[in-house]
């Protein structure tokens, strides 16, 4: 149980939370683990949407299928972030998105109404994931208002621009934490003149880059 906890202290759910009362709150929380293989659905847009889910190892991309077919990146995500809780927390039914593991991962599955109900064990420790529940959605929708954001600008460029400028944190060195490919489905741009533009702009001096590590020059 240290093991799991080493991971989801980093997520903002656990937040406040102490290994003394992770271990009485733990059992609570009616947890599953499964693991997954590379490629492998964890969840499937049209499920039932019960659970909030915190990667304990490897990675995943949420994925969103538009009315012709074609997949569309919304993000990736690694060990100890989590994802589900916004469609658990709105009382969504079933699932709007999907979710695949990248490469072999393991996720572990907490009951969204174990969260927010209180028992007679744990209602203290319940009280503080339910404030923290309260944060993560709201997180969540600013990311979400940074996406609409981002494709609302005209030019690659400029989408591309601004999601270094979301990603830095006003650091000149940072590293992006999407694929070339995810990022041109994540910016809603053609991944060819994506890379065309890396190369321009790193020629013009506005960058450099090696791989997944930029710099702002």
């Amino acid at each position: 149980m240290e093991k799991i906890f080493n991971i989801v202290k980093n997520n903002d759910l656990f937040e406040g939370v102490i290994f003394k009362d992770f271990e009485k709150l733990y059992p609570c929380l009616s947890p599953i683990r499964k693991k997954f293989k590379k490629s492998e659905i964890i969840l499937n847009a049209g499920d039932k949407a019960n659970y909030v889910y915190i990667i304990l190892s490897g990675s995943v991309k949420i994925v969103k299928s538009d009315i012709d077919g074609k997949d569309n990146v919304l993000t990736e995500l690694s060990v100890s972030d989590i994802f589900g809780e916004v469609f658990a927390c709105a009382n969504i039914l079933h699932s709007h998105v999907t979710v695949v593991s990248l490469q072999e991962s393991e996720v572990l599955f907490l009951n969204y109404k174990k969260i927010i109900t209180s028992c007679q064990s744990a209602c203290s420790y319940h009280s503080k994931l339910i404030s923290n529940m309260l944060k993560l959605v709201a997180k969540k929708n600013i990311m979400l208002h940074q996406k609409i954001e981002l494709i609302s600008k005209r030019t690659t460029r400029e989408r591309l621009l601004l999601y270094f400028d979301i990603h830095r944190r006003n650091q000149k060195k940072f590293t992006i934490p999407h694929s070339r490919e995810n990022l041109a489905a994540y910016l809603c741009v053609d991944r060819s003149a994506m890379s065309n533009e890396f190369s321009k702009m790193q020629k013009e001096g506005i960058i450099k880059y090696d791989k997944n590590q930029f710099e702002i020059l």
